[in-house]
C-alpha cells in the first residue's frame, strides 16, 4: 500500500467514517453510532481504514460490512465504545 501522506490519511479516515456510521446504524438500528465509529477506525489498520474508505466511491458490500463488524468486536474497539457511551472516554478504562 502507498503511504497517503498527512492529507490523504485524513480524507481516507473521514470518508471511512461515513461508511462505518452507516454500516452502524444499519446494523444496530436506534444506535448513536458515533460513539462507536470513532472507536472502529481508532482500532483499524490503515490498509482496513483504505479499504472500507473506497466503499464510499464503489459502495458497500458485505465484505465492507463483515470487514466492520469484525473490527468492531475487536477487545480494544468494544472497550473505547463501552467508555465512550459511558462518557469514560478520557478515563482510559
Amino acid at each position: 500500500m502507498q503511504d497517503l501522506g498527512a492529507a490523504g490519511d485524513v480524507l481516507a479516515r473521514d470518508a471511512a467514517k461515513g461508511v462505518v456510521n452507516n454500516v452502524v446504524q444499519t446494523r444496530f438500528p436506534g444506535v448513536n453510532a458515533a460513539p462507536y465509529t470513532d472507536c472502529i477506525i481508532d482500532n483499524a489498520t490503515g490498509s482496513e481504514i483504505v479499504t472500507i474508505a473506497e466503499a464510499a466511491v464503489l459502495g458497500v458490500t458485505s465484505n465492507t460490512t463483515n470487514l466492520v463488524v469484525e473490527i468492531a468486536g475487536r477487545p480494544d474497539t468494544v472497550r473505547c465504545a463501552l467508555n465512550n457511551s459511558l462518557g469514560l472516554g478520557g478515563l482510559g478504562l
